[in-house]
């Protein structure tokens, strides 16, 4: 996570993961039979000061559900449409995740070699220890980005004042690096959230292919699934495409709102894409079902690592590719990823058999001290356990 989205949402590459408990200890069970009328007043009860706009979508062996809320602009009053394109944040980095996967499985990526060897002269020599695979599950102990550069006072008013500032991925990596000869742990044995990881990840996936990250996403995922509405956007534009819900960012506690939605990309293959909920489930769902990656990487999006690993932050968990997992009070496994931008909360988490999948998009205005975190659990139990609170 680029220090931009931590300051602005706290613990909210967490999300849903901190919401209702991290998973790999309890049981597994099966998600009870979809409520509609639980999930109707969920989605119904969440607009106010903190979520403008929403939209929920639940799919599975119940059928698909969708439901929105609120306003999709403040100014028009239109209202949040099903079919709106979002900043999805961070979950770009499993679509950077499944890139590399797929190159490691055509056997043009060894996860276990240094990135120095693909990118010679990124990284200092002191980070020969840093393999393919850590920046997958954030066990590198590269430095995170400069904080300074990306998030100024960490105020919704300097997000708003700076939100076309643009760097491009080598910036952002060597700002990281400024200082840092040697990585700031041990690299494989700590495992921290940090979205430069993905950063030198997409940097990896334009070296060994020779063709852009943008290509690449298109050529290898969202063509071929049919996500029409899924792209890396270009480095200046900043714009979404209609239909889309605007993003908003509180100014004060009084509820005075800044319009945050046309924003630099400059996230990238960290956190820059742009999608839509049904694109996403699509993407979900296929991901799960083995039709992206080879036997031997699929393994892989369920295997956490070893208990010699330091989880430096338990509601921070990863998988070696990268997923996050969550067990549920009643026993219902997990497992997904959050991200977002300024003005977009996102999330999506499925069952491991794919029985039960769900997509979140909230226009989260980020007010001093309204956290997102009850939100997302309202939507997590009305989804996967029919127990949402009215």
């Amino acid at each position: 996570m680029t220090p931009r989205r931590r300051g602005l949402l706290g613990a909210v590459a967490a999300g849903l993961v901190a919401a209702i408990g991290l998973g790999g200890a309890a049981p597994a069970g099966a998600a009870e039979r979809l409520d509609r009328d639980v999930l109707r007043r969920t989605v119904d009860g969440l607009p106010g000061e903190d979520v403008t706009g929403a939209l929920v979508r639940v799919t599975g062996d119940d059928g698909t559900w969708w439901g929105t809320s609120g306003v999709a602009d403040r100014r028009t009053g239109e209202r949040v449409r099903s079919d709106v394109s979002f900043r999805i944040g961070s979950i770009t980095k499993l679509f950077t995740g499944t890139l590399l996967l797929q190159l490691a499985g055509e056997g043009r990526v060894d996860l276990g070699a240094p990135v120095r060897r693909y990118l010679p002269g990124l990284l200092p020599e002191g980070y020969d220890g840093v393999t393919v695979g850590m920046l997958l599950d954030h066990t590198s102990g590269l430095p995170p980005a400069d904080r300074e550069m990306t998030v100024g006072d960490g105020s919704n008013a300097w997000r708003v004042a700076h939100r076309f500032d643009s760097w491009s991925p080598e910036q952002i990596v060597r700002g990281a690096l400024r200082g840092h000869d040697r990585p700031v742990s041990v690299p494989g044995g700590r495992q921290q959230y940090n979205g430069v990881n993905s950063f030198v990840a997409g940097l990896l996936v334009e070296r060994v292919t020779g063709r852009s990250y943008a290509h690449e996403v298109r050529s290898r995922i969202t063509r071929p699934l049919g996500l029409g509405r899924t792209y890396v956007p270009a480095p200046r534009d900043t714009s979404l495409p209609e239909p889309h819900a605007h993003g908003y960012l509180a100014l004060d506690r009084e509820g005075g709102l800044a319009d945050v939605t046309e924003q630099s990309p400059y996230p990238w293959a960290e956190g820059g894409m742009v999608s839509t909920a049904a694109d996403l489930d699509r993407f979900l769902n296929a991901l799960f079902a083995g039709r992206l990656l080879r036997p031997a990487q699929q393994r892989l999006l369920f295997t956490l690592p070893g208990p010699e690993v330091v989880v430096t932050d338990p509601e921070k968990r990863f998988s070696r590719a990268g997923l996050m997992p969550a067990v549920l009070p009643n026993g219902v496994e997990v497992w997904g990823k959050t991200g977002s931008e300024p003005g977009y909360v996102n999330g999506l988490f499925a069952t491991k058999d794919r029985s039960r999948r769900l997509v979140y998009s909230l226009n989260y205005t980020n007010r001093p001290g309204k956290p997102e975190k009850p939100y997302i659990l309202g939507i997590a139990k009305a989804a996967f356990t029919g127990a949402g609170k009215p």
